[in-house]
């Protein structure tokens, strides 16, 4: 598949707006860079760019038009020219691996690169990932979140849905934690190439980790924890929808959201989960709620 990178420069004070315009677009993921070039792809848990002037650049398919790019920005950069470039999969690939490292969430869980020495921890949950074209690596606070929740509550012989998988990280993550199988749910096939090659990249089988678009979801699932990083306006879409493969009494985990649309995405959801305190990093929050009614 051909890819088109955009890119182009604004104010630090736009990034969070930008950011978050280009990923309604379509943007399978957002990079920033300084003048200097100096590039910091998904901002690491507790960053944020700190120069003055931004370079940004989203990933699309193909198909993406400059028209509907300036479109979506052009009620705060009606004049910003904009660059579009194509952009093969092994050359994008190649940049992700190039800044991607071993991290830890939690007490035990990590998530490395392969071809990485493994960390020498006597408990440790060792996630092997290379995130091809889709997302997620960690570095994201949203996925952040995410994997520190699965670590302070290892999913002991649970199923999962991993709704938005992505690169299968949450996914890979609870059946290293313990989960008995993952249902990785995307619409984007990109992401379900991923998630399989990342699944068997760390020995797990396909009947552990199904990886299936969300039509073909069979309603006879019903998971005790539902993980959905995804974008707040779909989060709210997908309550009513979610909630059918919910067991009762069973965990919801919502990220991708920020600070603002918390009360709204928890209003949708509010019918029939019960939700703790939200945790927050930045400006993200993650949302867990306990399934009360049907």
């Amino acid at each position: 598949m051909s890819w088109l990178e955009v890119s182009f420069e604004i104010p630090k004070m736009l990034s969070e707006k930008c950011s978050e315009q280009l990923e309604q677009l379509g943007a399978v993921s957002v990079s920033f860079f300084d003048a200097g070039e100096t590039p910091i792809l998904e901002p690491r848990p507790g960053e944020t760019p700190l120069w003055n002037k931004v370079k940004i650049v989203g990933l699309f398919e193909d198909n993406i038009t400059i028209n509907a790019v300036h479109e979506a920005l052009s009620d705060f950069l009606p004049n910003t020219p904009l660059q579009i470039s194509p952009l093969a999969d092994q050359e994008w690939t190649r940049t992700w691996l190039e800044h991607f490292h071993p991290m830890q969430f939690g007490q035990n869980l990590w998530i490395v690169p392969s071809d990485t020495v493994l960390p020498e921890e006597k408990n440790a949950a060792i996630v092997t990932l290379d995130p091809g074209l889709a997302f997620g690596t960690g570095t994201h606070p949203t996925t952040a979140l995410c994997l520190s929740w699965l670590d302070a509550h290892p999913p002991k012989d649970e199923v999962i849905i991993d709704y938005g998988c992505g690169s299968g990280i949450l996914g890979i993550a609870a059946l290293k934690l313990g989960a008995k199988q993952v249902w990785a749910v995307d619409y984007d096939p990109q992401a379900l190439i991923a998630s399989a090659e990342n699944a068997a990249r760390n020995s797990l089988s396909a009947e552990q980790l199904i990886t299936i678009q969300p039509q073909e979801l069979p309603g006879s699932v019903k998971a005790q924890t539902i993980l959905a990083n995804i974008l707040a306006e779909p989060l709210i879409k997908l309550a009513p929808h979610l909630k059918e493969y919910c067991a009762e009494g069973g965990n919801i985990v919502l990220s991708g959201l920020l600070t603002k649309q918390l009360d709204a995405v928890k209003a949708a959801y509010s019918p029939w989960f019960l939700f703790e305190i939200p945790k927050t990093q930045e400006d993200w929050v993650l949302l867990v709620g306990t399934k009360v009614n049907n």
